[in-house]
């Protein structure tokens, strides 16, 4: 819909303040093309006007509701597999893991060379545990924490 279109529904409507109401009225009158818009316009506005529209009868939603209450609601299907064609993919896998496991131990060289540990336990905790860890650590505990509450407060309010 353009422009002058909408001005002149609005026009017909009278939805304009007063200098837009004269703008489109000197446009009607100085312009034949707008101005048989215009007319067709009322003309259609004056069939809109003489239409009776249809309101359903007062027991129309009571109706609906009871021809809803009457279909069955709809089940899940259940469908039974059969259990071998489980138990034959299980195989399936079962055996193709151990045949790569096997593989995998036949081409392995498993020469363990000397096993030398050193291990330093001499920890700096401090250099680790500094105040913006900690509150790093608290400010997400508090977090879980909230959120474990919600849970707990939403499970109570539908319970009740």
């Amino acid at each position: 819909m353009n422009t002058i279109e909408q001005q002149l529904w609005d026009y017909i409507d009278g939805n304009l303040d007063d200098a837009s109401k004269k703008a489109i009225e000197e446009k009607i009158e100085s312009n034949t093309e707008i101005k048989s818009q215009y007319e067709d316009l009322l003309k259609l506005n004056l069939v809109f006007d003489g239409l009776d529209l249809d309101e359903p009868s007062m027991s129309f939603n009571r109706n609906v509701m009871e021809s809803i209450a009457l279909v069955p609601a709809p089940v899940a299907m259940k469908t039974k597999v059969d259990k071998k064609i489980i138990y034959g993919i299980g195989g399936f896998f079962v055996v193709s893991l151990l045949a790569i496991l096997s593989y995998v131990f036949y081409n392995a060289n498993l020469e363990m060379p000397q096993f030398d540990l050193k291990v330093n336990f001499d920890f700096n905790l401090e250099k680790y545990i500094t105040s913006t860890a900690i509150y790093a650590f608290l400010f997400a505990d508090l977090v879980i924490g909230l959120i474990f509450l919600d849970q707990f407060l939403r499970k109570k309010v539908a319970q009740k």
